[in-house]
């Protein structure tokens, strides 16, 4: 057994990270937008014993190109909601965390706070949140709230301001969803038949957030979640979203490439961290593209098919992986002498990759002593080391006049 064994996750996202993928004999692309599409998918993961998956969701049609739309039609575009995908998952599972991506950029804080909260009370404490910024000119013209931005991926300093901007106003998002996850108190709720009291008024509480993004009063109208506080995930590929990530998330996610750069960066979020005044464990998994098969000849094959059917190089921030689930194994517990705690894995495709995970790769880190044979009880905080915060108003908040 290692020190300290690894978590694992994986990222969902419609037939599987490579665009092409929805043509493989093994995908199911009528079944994308079905509720039983992603319970299957959750469900295998949960057979894995995978700490948590995520959900991948934007507001624009997904595109091959950095840039904007890229107009093609033989990829996969469309997408359900992810919240409520996670939350027709919740009552078919019982033990896997369920992470959904909910952009913050064009939507108040106020809705977040409520939706993820009820996906916790609906999982018993499985909840989470990826918080995503919103910087494409499409996606501003779907809302007509803001003014319309240049190219988010130039780099020159107008630019790069505005990317600031977008993840500055993304941590006070993050810091106001906390808190109104906190304005009601853990046993706000009397339920008394006798008395005919509903609610202790004195243990709902206001939030008075004033900020240059967001001016929010509260109480929320979603009683405390089961975690107190449902994990917040954040992607950090690249130095601004580290800053953001490390001071507003509980797990962080990261793309290196090698083992020098990853342990820079998790030093670089640990201190970030620590001067933010974070405290417990410092949660940094690595994300990698994977696709898996039983030899190397056969994962090349399929990915050189992947590549002739999308007619361009495969591009993502993330590190890719085409080999056999040993080898995978041989990079993560080389990764994770980086100080990585755990690995997001991107499946190539699904349920494909999901699958090898599951079957193939998992059993070889539990033979190698490296991840969990069952899970334990408890919710998605508890299985990650993380403790039940108090709440911030329990005893300094003001109640409700």
């Amino acid at each position: 057994m290692t020190a300290t064994p690894l978590h694992l996750a994986v990222a969902l996202d419609g037939a599987g990270w490579h665009p092409a993928a929805w043509r493989l004999p093994a995908a199911r692309p009528r079944d994308l937008l079905t509720p039983g599409y992603w319970v299957d998918l959750v469900r295998r993961a949960e057979e894995g014993l995978l700490d948590l998956v995520t959900i991948e969701d934007g507001l624009a049609l997904q595109s091959t190109s950095p840039v904007g739309p890229d107009h093609r039609t033989d990829e996969v575009r469309g997408r359900l909601d992810a919240v409520l995908v996670a939350a027709r998952v919740a009552p078919l599972t019982s033990r896997i965390g369920l992470v959904p991506t909910a952009t913050v950029t064009h939507t108040e804080p106020f809705h977040l706070s409520k939706a993820i909260a009820t996906l916790d009370h609906v999982s018993q404490g499985r909840g989470g949140w990826r918080p995503q910024v919103s910087a494409r000119p499409e996606e501003v013209a779907h809302f007509g709230r803001r003014e319309a931005w240049g190219d988010p991926f130039v780099d020159d300093e107008a630019t790069q301001a505005v990317v600031r901007d977008l993840f500055e106003e993304a941590g006070d998002a993050v810091e106001v969803v906390r808190r109104l996850w906190d304005s009601w108190e853990d046993d706000a709720e009397i339920r008394d038949v006798a008395t005919g009291r509903f609610v202790d008024r004195d243990k709902l509480h206001y939030v008075d957030f004033a900020g240059r993004f967001f001016s929010v009063r509260g109480p929320s109208i979603t009683p405390r979640p089961p975690q107190g506080q449902p994990v917040v995930v954040a992607l950090a590929h690249a130095e601004v979203p580290r800053a953001f990530a490390a001071r507003s998330a509980d797990v962080v996610l990261i793309t290196p490439h090698d083992n020098a750069t990853a342990g820079a960066q998790v030093a670089e979020i640990v201190a970030a961290r620590r001067a933010a005044g974070r405290v417990g464990p410092d949660h940094v998994f690595g994300d990698l593209v994977v696709l898996l098969e039983d030899d190397q000849a056969q994962a090349d094959a399929r990915w050189a098919q992947l590549e002739a059917w999308s007619g361009r190089r495969f591009a993502s921030d993330a590190e890719l992986f085409v080999g056999t689930p040993q080898g995978l194994a041989d990079l993560l517990l080389a990764r994770a002498e980086a100080g990585l705690t755990g690995f997001r894995l991107r499946p190539a495709a699904l349920p494909q990759d999901l699958d090898a995970v599951v079957d193939a790769l998992v059993p070889e880190l539990q033979r190698r002593g490296a991840f969990r044979t069952a899970y334990d009880d408890g919710t998605l905080r508890e299985r990650l080391g993380l403790e039940r915060p108090a709440n911030r108003y329990a005893t300094t908040g003001e109640a409700l006049a």
